[in-house]
């Protein structure tokens, strides 16, 4: 499906857009419902990411095809890797064969874990063939993707001995690995994290709990952006979300100050307004905390104007696609001037913006969406538009209620 958008003139007052619960909460807490008893969980993502690991942790399958959902995969293979006399084969899209998961099939295989490549070394398809983990020591490098980290934290108090993981060499996405460890914690799992060591006692006392998890922060970057780029007075209230936020990506509501847009906490919902006009010097930020807003952060700079340096996205690699690249690409057939390293984004102020631009998305949730606010300066076309579904299944209906016009081709 193509969508071709226009924009709007006016200001733009909306009162209240609903956005369901956070991907990275629910796929966490999805592995923990599974293993111990007694876990409701409300207000779960409708993400395909969220239903594709939902499906997976409740069939009986032998073989099972995770699509595009990257967490999904990293989860799965530590859980089933767990799974006393279950032998299931784990694959994925196209795209998912070739995203690496060597260092996590790596620590899993230390702590005695049977797991094989079907295909290519160090990547998808893998057999799992699960089995009573009792090591309860394992070294990982804190650098890479958090969902490795998380991956062993979620199974580690299922494991009869918990679990001490060593963090070797720099951390980054440590938000990430916190919210994990505070889900833990929710449910009534006692860890510790200390320097390069993070703790995880066996779960001894269940509790039945209802859990519910807030609204999904990256999903509400593609508003702070839509905001950024419209008039002074236009905004925008979302719900749910709390002050006290587990995401990382929580860290655009100071972000995005920088563009005049100001949010206050009310009661279960936020408030986005733009307040005065975007200033103009270069935005310099480290993403390596909150990596996923980045796609939604260039585009506004290129749309407001101004120059930015984006630092800390070494992790963007290995995503749905090459989002640094597939960004360097996209931004320059609308006539950007930008560069691109293995870690950083340098995006020059422009102020002219190239009309009626066919957008590729490359199979990734984040282009599609980051790029859809682009239409307030300029009609745009975004090219298979349906893969918003992966994280945020009603997007474009979202964007219609606020006033954004679509025909789709």
């Amino acid at each position: 499906m193509k969508i071709y958008i226009k924009g709007i003139d006016n200001e733009i007052i909306m009162e209240n857009i609903f956005i369901s619960g956070s991907k990275s909460e629910s796929n966490r807490l999805l592995i923990l419902q599974k293993l111990f008893d007694g876990i409701t969980i409300n207000n779960l993502s409708d993400s395909d990411d969220t239903h594709h690991l939902q499906h997976a942790l409740f069939t009986n399958d032998i073989s099972i095809n995770i699509g595009h959902a990257g967490t999904a995969m990293r989860f799965l293979t530590a859980f089933f890797a767990a799974q006393s006399n279950r032998t299931v084969t784990l694959s994925g899209s196209e795209r998912m064969h070739q995203r690496p998961i060597k260092i996590l099939v790596d620590a899993l295989r230390s702590l005695g874990a049977e797991i094989s490549y079907t295909k290519k070394d160090g990547f998808p398809p893998l057999q799992i063939r699960g089995k009573k983990l009792t090591k309860n020591n394992v070294k990982i490098n804190g650098n890479i993707s958090s969902q490795y980290i998380s991956a062993l934290l979620l199974i580690a108090a299922s494991l009869p001995n918990g679990l001490s993981i060593q963090l070797l060499g720099d951390i980054t996405s440590i938000p990430y690995i916190k919210m994990t460890l505070s889900l833990l914690n929710r449910v009534g799992v006692s860890t510790n994290f200390e320097g390069q060591y993070i703790h995880v006692k066996p779960y001894v006392k269940p509790k039945e709990q209802a859990l519910v998890v807030e609204s999904d922060w990256s999903s509400a970057s593609y508003f702070y952006s839509i905001i950024a780029l419209s008039k002074v007075g236009s905004e925008i209230r979302l719900s749910s979300y709390s002050k006290e936020s587990l995401q990382g990506d929580s860290v655009l509501a100071k972000i995005y100050l920088h563009f005049g847009v100001e949010t206050s906490f009310k009661e279960n919902s936020i408030l986005l307004r733009k307040t005065k006009e975007s200033s103009k010097d270069l935005l310099k930020i480290d993403l390596n905390k909150a990596p996923d807003i980045a796609q939604t952060i260039a585009v506004t700079c290129f749309g407001i104007g101004i120059s930015c340096n984006l630092n800390g996205l070494h992790t963007l690699k290995i995503k749905e696609t090459d989002r640094l690249e597939a960004l360097q690409k996209e931004l320059s057939k609308l006539g950007a001037i930008i560069s691109v390293t293995d870690n950083s984004l340098n995006l020059k102020a422009s102020s002219k913006i190239n009309s009626n631009i066919s957008i590729e998305t490359y199979n990734d949730h984040r282009m599609a969406m980051a790029f859809a606010p682009l239409a307030i300066k300029t009609p745009i076309q975004i090219l298979d538009a349906g893969v918003v579904t992966k994280s945020y299944r009603n997007f474009w209906e979202d964007m219609q209620q606020i006033g954004f016009q679509f025909n789709k081709l």
